[in-house]
């Protein structure tokens, strides 16, 4: 399935890039929570390649709004388990699932902390508090912050974006009373969203490594007649934005 949505993501997107400061720690040797901001549907499958290139022999899961899990069922095969998140009883499933989860042998839980879909310039993040319970069950866990946003640059196709940022033990986090312990969790999501958003707003994409690119240019007619024009003058053709006709 990573290499289905490596296909999809190319077909819809310009590129999926990550920053040099935001690759994930080096094989971490116990379980792994990966927990993130929720900025948009695309959210599910940028994790999806994000885990088929950074933990590609790892089982990775992730908590699923049980009523989108029943209209998108293909995620369910995926590692995706379905949670009601409006009641007290999709806490505890959430809870209960993830202690099964993360008592296997160095699995990955992917979870959108934020729980609804948020603009990135949202303050505070307003994480739940499910995530900050997970140390209770697994100390023995590294918890690592993700920020994801999506802009346009120059092309047609969106430009997604991806950071990790620096994990934090379990067992540290246990040390803290869960009031705090959220609101570290929080804090260190929050540093790498406003970082990665100060490199998006760059537009430079030098500070960025490219994990897929996608199709550039308009396509059909227009570019056939770009791609013409640039044979006749004698020039290469490139289908970016900007290029293969004369200004």
């Amino acid at each position: 399935m990573g290499l289905y949505f490596a296909r999809y993501l190319r077909r819809h997107m310009n590129a999926l890039r990550v920053p040099a400061w935001g690759l994930p720690p080096a094989a971490p040797a116990g379980p792994v929570v990966v927990y993130c901001n929720h900025p948009a549907w695309w959210d599910a499958a940028v994790i999806i390649l994000l885990g088929h290139r950074f933990f590609p022999r790892a089982e990775s899961y992730a908590p699923f709004d049980a009523a989108m899990l029943a209209r998108y069922r293909i995620f369910a095969r995926m590692g995706a388990f379905g949670v009601d998140l409006a009641s007290p009883r999709g806490a505890a499933a959430f809870l209960a699932a993830s202690r099964r989860i993360l008592a296997r042998p160095a699995p990955v839980l992917w979870i959108t902390a934020q729980g609804r879909f948020s603009d990135v310039r949202d303050r505070p993040l307003g994480l739940r508090p499910g995530v900050a319970r997970l140390p209770e069950i697994a100390p023995g866990a590294l918890f690592v912050p993700l920020a994801l946003e999506y802009a346009f640059w120059d092309e047609r196709g969106a430009e997604a974006f991806a950071a990790f940022g620096a994990g934090i033990p379990g067992a540290d986090l246990l040390a803290l009373p869960r009031p705090d312990r959220l609101a570290r969790l929080e804090a260190d999501l929050t540093r790498a969203v406003d970082r990665l958003g100060a490199d998006v707003r760059s537009r430079d994409p030098a500070r960025f490594a490219s994990l897929l690119e996608g199709r550039r240019g308009v396509g059909g007619v227009y570019d056939a007649w770009r791609r013409l024009a640039a044979g006749l003058t004698g020039r290469s053709f490139e289908p970016g934005h900007g290029k293969g006709l004369p200004s």
